[in-house]
């Protein structure tokens, strides 16, 4: 049987509109009810193995999903989301207030200028994909769950499992939201 990567996005927390990258705010009521939500979709999966993003909203997504399965979670500081800098916690708004004519470059130069301080978008793409064939290459069960990021999982859905950027990014709007996809397919 081919493996299955089964990419989860996290629940909700209270930064929901914000540029949230390495921030980390715990899960909220709305996210709790998410995770239940995706739990009872999750019910007739046969998940192997939970891999996820250290921050604590990637965690307390991915724990909730080991104890369904009873399995434990591993904590990969790789899968974080993109680092925004100087604009981490910010909304759009805020960041427009604090200097415009660079927001403005940034929203038309994305994904090739970084938000001030922040990870570029080549060295978050990079370090995804490597992540990802890492995870690849050492495992051995048949599904397998990544909880992570909407960045990191838009990375995943264009490079490894080739969706256009609208596409991945539709498929990633919704906090919990997953998306299967089975290796050895081609892209």
């Amino acid at each position: 049987m081919k493996n299955t990567l089964l990419f989860i996005r996290h629940a909700e927390t209270e930064m929901a509109g914000r540029f949230c990258g390495h921030s980390d705010p715990p899960v909220n009521e709305r996210g709790y009810r998410q995770i239940e939500a995706l739990l009872d979709v999750l019910r007739d999966e046969s998940i192997d193995a939970i891999y996820t993003s250290d921050l604590e909203r990637a965690l307390t997504t991915a724990e909730a999903i080991a104890e369904r399965f009873q399995l434990s979670p591993v904590a990969v500081p790789g899968l974080r989301e993109i680092y925004f800098g100087d604009w981490e916690g910010l909304s759009w708004q805020e960041i427009e207030a604090r200097d415009a004519v660079y927001a403005r470059r940034w929203s038309e130069a994305y994904p090739q200028l970084s938000a001030p301080g922040g990870e570029s978008f080549e060295a978050f793409q990079s370090r995804v994909i490597a992540e990802l064939k890492h995870l690849h290459t050492v495992l051995e069960q048949r599904c397998f769950a990544v909880v992570t990021h909407a960045g990191v999982i838009r990375v995943a859905l264009r490079e490894i499992c080739g969706l256009n950027e609208k596409d991945a990014w539709e498929r990633t709007r919704s906090y919990c939201s997953f998306f299967r996809y089975t290796l050895g397919k081609d892209r």
